[in-house]
């Protein structure tokens, strides 16, 4: 078993739903844990696909929470009062109907959010972050890629090993859940690993069995 707590970071694109989750319920395990974005913007689903609501990675959480409020309360000015008047009521149901029923209220983005800021301020980029870890969990290809190529271009200063694993989460709420637990229960097994730079590959080779996830793996040093 590792002699101290694993330092485990969790990273997505945005640092919003899937390395969210998993921060949180690693947190909650006693993991000593953050989370990242390797995205160049924030991203978070828009009224259209070709219309995301984009912030920079300085907005915090609270920030991006009022502001879809406000863009709900825009789009949906009848509210409550809908319910009263019939002319109104229709025209909401319009307006739902015109666009794909988006609303921020009951689509869960609103939810994520006010989860993210019970957990730290805003989001963070990976390749702003200077901290040492000891395992890295990726929740999909191309973010194991950006960490990878981060990680191969800084300066080798201690050569102390990071290992950096990549598991595909869809993005969507349910999908970041079960993936959550995923990491959780990884990251359990391997805090108790008698060696764990000898018994990781192992390991993952069951994980991959069980869970039928395909998962990545690389060992980088700082």
């Amino acid at each position: 078993m590792p002699s101290a707590p694993l330092r485990v970071a969790v990273v997505c694109s945005s640092n919003q739903n899937r390395s969210m989750e998993a921060h949180n319920i690693l947190s909650k395990r006693g993991f000593s844990v953050r989370s990242f974005g390797t995205g160049t913007h924030v991203k978070l689903p828009g009224p259209a696909p070709d219309k995301p609501n984009v912030y920079d990675f300085k907005t915090t959480y609270d920030q991006m929470y009022n502001d879809l409020l406000r863009k709900d309360k825009e789009l949906y000015p009848c509210g409550m009062a809908s319910l009263k008047n019939p002319l109104c009521f229709i025209l909401e149901r319009l307006k739902i109907l015109n666009s794909s029923n988006f609303r921020y209220t009951q689509n869960g983005i609103l939810h994520m959010l006010d989860r993210n800021k019970r957990i730290k301020p805003r989001p963070e980029r990976f390749q702003n972050c200077k901290d040492v870890f000891d395992l890295i969990l990726t929740c999909e290809e191309r973010v194991y890629d950006q960490v990878v190529e981060d990680l191969n271009s800084r300066e080798q200063e201690t050569c102390q090993p990071v290992h950096v694993i990549n598991v595909d989460i869809q993005d969507n709420h349910e999908e970041a859940t079960l993936g959550a637990f995923l990491i959780c229960e990884l990251c359990q097994c391997i805090q108790h690993t008698e060696d764990m730079e000898n018994e990781i590959d192992e390991l993952l080779q069951e994980f991959e069995e069980k869970s039928g996830r395909t998962f990545l793996h690389t060992v980088c040093f700082y």
